[in-house]
């Protein structure tokens, strides 16, 4: 942990204010007519998501924290853990599931993940935009159905449940988007 000046905080940055961590979002120095400039400073709550607007002299002091971005080897699942492996020294290393929140069923063994480091502190974690699986169930095309028409429900094998085009079937491998879960194309090969 550093202190810097209030007026070299940056966006990206990651401080530590009233006992909370928050990530800085975008800062504006401001001159009123009289007195000190102030830094007005939009952040995030790490922990809570939250954004909070805040304002500090010039002269002011904060703590600055160290971050790291890292990559990782996704090993596996232990309870409410995942146990990631670091490629350079093997050395294991655990972070909590929620840190994923939603993207968690599209983990998959020796995927590389990104995960961001505070202090040494795992509190973010990065997975590819897209992930190759297959369909384990997919509705028959109606027939009378246009291609051009909606696209039809289907189940992935990590048990989620996507749209799909009507000339995916059951046993196909198609590549979908981490964030939502939603069919990106067909997987080639």
């Amino acid at each position: 942990m550093a202190k810097m000046q209030a007026n070299q905080m940056r966006a990206g940055m990651v401080i530590e204010f009233e006992g909370q961590r928050y990530t800085i979002l975008k800062q504006n120095i401001m001159i009123p007519g009289k007195g000190a400039a102030v830094i007005q400073v939009e952040m995030r709550n790490i922990k809570s998501g939250a954004k909070k607007d805040q304002r500090w002299r010039t002269a002011d002091t904060v703590e600055r924290l160290t971050t790291e971005d890292k990559e990782f080897t996704y090993s596996y699942a232990d309870g409410e853990m995942l146990v990631l492996m670091d490629p350079d020294t093997y050395e294991q290393t655990q972070v909590p599931k929620e840190i994923l929140g939603d993207r968690l069923p599209f983990l998959q063994e020796n995927m590389t993940v990104s995960v961001r480091l505070i202090e040494g502190e795992p509190v973010a974690m990065d997975i590819p935009e897209t992930v190759v699986l297959e369909v384990v169930e997919a509705d028959p095309v109606v027939k009378g159905q246009t291609a051009a028409s909606s696209y039809k429900p289907a189940v992935l094998s990590n048990g989620v449940k996507t749209m799909v085009p009507p000339f995916i079937t059951q046993g196909e491998k198609i590549v979908v988007k981490t964030e939502d879960g939603s069919y990106y194309e067909r997987a080639k090969g």
